[in-house]
């Protein structure tokens, strides 16, 4: 008992830390311009370099001007015209790799459970609590924990080489960033998605499971090893896609909406299950078949929902774990008090840290940081 409650305060003071640093009121960087140097897939050259990694390059993607015969194009906002006009280009160069991250593709069956975290360039210091608190890469149950951080570009001409060059000496420290030539932007979430998934089946095609989720989210990274464990019949080359379940829902119309998706983008009224893009758990079976489902499906560029498209396309399903609170931890029907340290012991994962949070954690962190 004293070890679970000891294990239990140190999991919340590591919740503690990540609370200080999310709390700042930085920007999401989850909007601007969607295209940066763009790549389209035919003519792939494969170049080795001086550390025996490669690097990818495709000839410019030039602008599907046929989409401009849309209807009514010219009245949709500038942000939805230019993913009109780039939705085919999928591959862009990779600006940092760690092709060797899992240990070569035949060795990568020894990372049990991947952490493959959203980011932008300028969250640096929301990558930087997360790996000295629950994606800290490690040996937990004896099995490992890898981490990796996937990126775009932001900015473009002087702005965009300083963000790029910082990130690279970050990853000359950490070797945790995968990044590519493109613009990191809300509206580009599912292109990051798959061109992580084209890496994965390159250099660690054989890991067991993920985590997927967003910078600004706490995980339990240890109760998902023991729940993955606890599996019965699948180390990972089974189906799995579980997380906060999402259904019968359908495009925002709404062109005030951050989640904007107007028919000329999506004609059906309806999305498939799927799980919020906050944070989900899967197998490396299902990662690739997602992968090779993504190859004949158009880009959504809503990315979670993506996701449920290509589960639905290989017809399996995303399933709801209770564990994973991507939409909050507020239970109207709970008399539990939140900022008890065991309120999160069962917890896989939440996201979106409030305000109200913030300000408690501000003045309880002697208990937090001290314990």
């Amino acid at each position: 008992m004293r070890i679970i409650k000891a294990r239990t305060f140190l999991l919340v003071g590591a919740f503690g830390l990540l609370v200080l640093y999310l709390c700042k009121d930085f920007s999401d960087n989850k909007t601007g311009h969607l295209y940066l140097d763009v790549r389209e897939d035919d003519s792939k050259i494969r170049q080795t370099t001086t550390n025996n990694s490669y690097v990818y390059s495709w000839p410019n993607c030039q602008q599907n001007m046929s989409a401009a015969n849309i209807t009514d194009f010219n009245k949709l906002p500038g942000h939805i015209q230019d993913f009109l006009y780039y939705r085919h280009c999928r591959h862009f160069p990779m600006l940092l790799d760690i092709p060797d991250k899992c240990g070569g593709a035949d060795r990568s069956a020894e990372v049990f459970l991947l952490l493959v975290i959203k980011s932008s360039p300028v969250n640096y210091d929301r990558r930087e609590v997360l790996r000295k608190t629950w994606a800290k890469e490690r040996l937990h149950n004896g099995v490992w924990i890898r981490r990796l951080f996937i990126s775009g570009t932001m900015d473009s001409g002087y702005e965009k080489k300083r963000l790029n060059k910082l990130l690279e000496m970050e990853q000359r420290e950490y070797n945790d960033i995968l990044q590519w030539d493109f613009s990191d932007s809300f509206y580009n979430l599912t292109l990051k998605q798959i061109l992580f998934l084209e890496w994965m089946e390159r250099n660690c095609p054989k890991a067991h499971f993920l985590l997927n989720g967003d910078d600004d989210i706490f995980a339990n990274t240890d109760n998902m090893v023991e729940y993955l464990q606890g599996l019965v019949d699948n180390d990972g080359s089974r189906h799995l896609f579980i997380g906060h379940l999402i259904q019968n829902v359908g495009p925002i119309r709404s062109p005030g909406s951050k989640y904007f998706i107007p028919v000329q983008v999506q004609e059906s009224d309806s999305y498939p299950p799927y799980c919020g893009g906050g944070g989900f758990l899967l197998s490396g079976y299902t990662a690739l078949v997602i992968y090779n489902m993504s190859l004949s499906i158009t880009i959504l560029p809503i990315d979670d929902v993506y996701m449920g498209m290509c589960l639905a396309k290989a017809r399996l399903a995303p399933a709801l774990h209770m564990g994973v609170k991507t939409f909050g931890l507020n239970d109207p029907f709970s008399k539990v008090d939140r900022y008890d340290p065991c309120y999160y012991k069962d917890v896989l994962l939440f996201l979106h840290v409030s305000l109200l949070l913030c300000r408690k954690t501000m003045i309880s962190n002697s208990f937090l940081f001290f314990i």
